[in-house]
């Protein structure tokens, strides 16, 4: 599972405009919806859902916000560069700025952790998550996520 597989350059978004944790969150279920044709409701119940067990704020700036859904047939993800940093409730207590959305099939088993590990991975390298917050442009951090050796490592 490479981060090509789940990405694509209409799932980059270079200036997320959000204040909260809710409203990133609501804004990306919208945009996730519209590119795997559920609702938006679904998408943001799910990810509601899984906050709720525990922030999906990894630290350093980062969140990975994640769910498994009905009716979905592959792995989907979504990168976000937010206009301002938010707080996340992140575990280092730092707001977030950088976010990577990841929603699976409910029968991805595997799968799902093996691409939430390749995501982590590629933004625990901190050349990696600087090159992205001084990227203005959706072409520019699709290729940055895309094509980078931390994506391929097994």
């Amino acid at each position: 599972m490479e981060i090509i597989d789940l990405i694509s350059p209409e799932s980059v978004v270079p200036n997320l405009r959000a204040t909260s944790k809710k409203q990133a969150l609501q804004e990306l279920a919208r945009r996730a919806a519209d590119l795997i044709g559920l609702p938006e409701r679904t998408v943001f119940d799910v990810l509601l859902d899984r906050e709720r067990l525990g922030t999906t704020g990894v630290g350093n700036g980062i969140a990975i916000p994640h769910g498994k859904l009905p009716n979905l047939e592959r792995l989907h993800g979504l990168f976000a560069r937010l206009e301002k940093p938010i707080n996340f409730d992140s575990i280092d207590e730092q707001p977030v700025d950088l976010i990577f959305l990841l929603l699976a099939p409910e029968s991805a088993g595997a799968d799902h952790l093996k691409a939430l590990a390749r995501v982590s991975r590629l933004l625990r390298d901190k050349a990696v998550c600087e090159k992205l917050r001084g990227t203005e442009t959706a072409e520019g951090l699709y290729a940055l996520l895309t094509d980078n050796p931390a994506t391929r490592a097994a």
